[in-house]
């Protein structure tokens, strides 16, 4: 998308300290008015990180979903965000998400029989949010 035909325009771009941003790169932006900032010299795992939150929401939302327009596509990555950041089971969080705490174990036999899960689907069943019924 023309960030000039959406009525905005670019102030900054933040990026790595890698070697495939040539000094042109650089005049170019400085030319159009876009400030470079770049990232901490010790700060390796930012870049990892948002690669697989990136990598996940593709994987996860964007391949399953046919977007109709900027409007969907916000609305789509709105409820993901909030599907990943308070559902969503993180492996390295315990299988917690990173705004909800793990529930106490159920460990009394009678209490496991008598489970209710209740499924909530979101964005038309593309995403599912699992959850203990009161």
């Amino acid at each position: 998308m023309d960030l000039e035909d959406a009525g905005c325009r670019a102030r900054f771009l933040i990026r790595d300290r890698d070697s495939k941003f040539p000094a042109l790169m650089d005049e170019i932006l400085i030319a159009a008015g876009i400030s470079t900032v770049l990232t901490g010299i010790w700060m390796p795992r930012v870049n990892s990180i948002m690669e697989r939150w990136v990598q996940n929401c593709r994987r996860e939302l964007l391949d399953r979903c046919l977007l109709w327009n900027e409007h969907h596509l916000r609305h789509a990555l709105a409820e993901y965000e909030h599907f990943y950041n308070e559902h969503r089971a993180h492996p390295a969080l315990d299988q917690a998400a990173p705004l909800r705490t793990i529930p106490d174990p159920i460990t009394a036999p009678e209490r496991i029989l008598d489970l209710k899960i209740r499924r909530r689907d979101r964005l038309g069943g593309v995403l599912h949010e699992h959850s203990h019924a009161a």
